[in-house]
């Protein structure tokens, strides 16, 4: 193939996006459609307890459109980290969903999935070739045996190799972003400087172009470089907006890690061809003199309940520091008296909503709010504990005054019950890589017509 065209049209499965700028894509002669199903970027829940943070009905509404569209065009469809984390269980999930509406379309297409999963005693034996990222240190097996769920990070070898056993349509576990739009262009030959680039630029669909609720984006890649351009007629790619992209997420603006290698774009040019498309030339790609995988683990560290008040009461606003100062030791000095609970114990954490909820102490602008929520978190090793200690402080987060008071005021809960219980915590403890000999060797890979699944 000369060139080939991949298709996004939206950043993350589930998330919903115009259809018709899926039909738009299909005929400006898309080869693949690639779309995201995960991230970590909502935190360590999602991948400890194996849950997606999309609903199935949503995923379902994007995966009706994205199936037709592949089985009506003849091209491949490829979603990565399934489920929100990429877990097994995700695919699984997103399995499930993708086989019911192939039932219910009548349509014949080969599904692959792609598991991730690892087992930590496999790790465990091999600690010897896994390496800390930057601040974590070194792992050790207790460690590994503390994680719920471990995941390897794929490249786009286990994808690509799906694909060359014949599958239409691949489901695989966690996945860099940029591997599920590069599997296919680098298996048709194209170079994997402009691959690469173009897979990171359309990884958040519409996020490269100037307005990114219009949809999503088509990269064609050649020889030499690559070209974006918007899906939606009334949407467009500037060389700012494209280039910018690789701002997100990356440490280093110029250069990004896949377990294959580094993508190069520090001599990278960015032209507009027109005003909605950008050709962008001299990426590079710099392959990695051991491939390596990326592990993301993560834990419980306990249980957590929440409480939340508002204050409306000018005179505490206006001294807002001082009564959290106050809450705070208060709190402290109550569960000790009374669940006898010393500070390694238990900890918790007040925030105020309308003060410094987001920035904390490097807020700039200290005037006093006209409305503060304040949110009570406490984390204990048990949900019992937890709970216990949130209720003992029910009583301040209710009337505690400042200490210029003379009278109780009344704050105002969200909820009734004030408590609720969240469950467990979790924390993310892997920031490791583990060096490997063969690309597809920590992942299984299960491809079944959809009449036997």
């Amino acid at each position: 193939m000369n060139e080939v065209r991949v298709l996004t049209p939206v950043g993350m499965l589930g998330a919903g996006f115009p259809p018709e700028t899926l039909t738009r894509g299909l005929e400006l002669g898309a080869d693949v459609i690639a779309v995201d199903g995960g991230s970590t970027d909502s935190g360590p829940y999602y991948l400890g307890a194996g849950i997606a943070k999309t609903a199935a009905a949503a995923v379902a509404q994007d995966m009706r459109l994205l199936l037709r569209a592949a089985a009506g065009s003849g091209i491949p469809l490829i979603i990565g980290s399934c489920g929100t984390s990429g877990t097994d269980s995700g695919v699984d999930w997103v399995a499930d969903i993708t086989h019911g509406i192939l039932a219910e379309e009548g349509l014949d297409l080969k599904v692959a999935t792609i598991y991730s999963e690892q087992r930590a005693a496999d790790l465990s034996a091999r600690l010897d070739r896994i390496h800390p990222l930057p601040p974590t240190g070194p792992l050790d097996a207790t460690t590994l045996d503390s994680c719920r769920h471990i995941v390897g990070m794929m490249g786009h070898e286990p994808i690509a190799a799906a694909l060359e056993a014949g599958a239409d349509v691949v489901l695989a576990g966690r996945a860099t972003d940029t591997a599920i739009a590069a599997a296919f262009p680098l298996m048709k030959g194209m170079p994997a400087g402009p691959v690469w680039h173009a897979a990171k630029i359309v990884e958040c669909g519409g996020q490269c172009t100037t307005n990114p609720r219009a949809g999503g984006v088509l990269a064609t890649i050649d020889a030499s470089g690559f070209t974006i351009e918007p899906l939606s007629a009334d949407n467009a790619c500037t060389p700012a907006s494209v280039a910018a992209h690789m701002l997100y997420e990356t440490v280093n603006p110029f250069t990004m890690s896949e377990p294959a290698g580094t993508i190069d774009v520090s001599e990278a040019v960015y032209e507009a061809l027109d005003p909605r498309r950008v050709r962008v030339e001299n990426s590079r790609f710099l392959p990695a003199d051991q491939h390596t995988i990326k592990l993301e683990g993560a834990r419980i560290t306990g249980y957590e309940t929440m409480s939340f008040t508002a204050i409306r009461d000018p005179h505490i606003l206006g001294q807002i520091d001082t009564w959290a100062a106050l809450m705070r030791k208060m709190i402290g000095e109550w569960v000790s008296r009374t669940l006898g609970l010393g500070g390694d114990d238990y900890a918790f954490d007040l925030r105020l909503y309308g003060h410094d909820a987001i920035l904390d102490g490097i807020e700039l602008d200290r005037r006093p709010p006209r409305e503060v929520g304040v949110m009570l978190l406490v984390r204990a090793t048990d949900q019992e504990t937890a709970t216990a200690i949130a209720k003992v402080a029910n009583p301040l987060m209710l009337h505690l005054p400042t200490p210029d008071m003379n009278y109780l005021p009344s704050l105002a809960f969200a909820t009734s019950p004030a408590e609720t219980e969240r469950g467990a915590v979790y924390e993310f403890t892997l920031h490791h890589v583990v060096e490997v000999d063969s690309p597809t060797s920590m992942f299984r890979i299960n491809l079944s017509e959809d009449d036997d699944a």
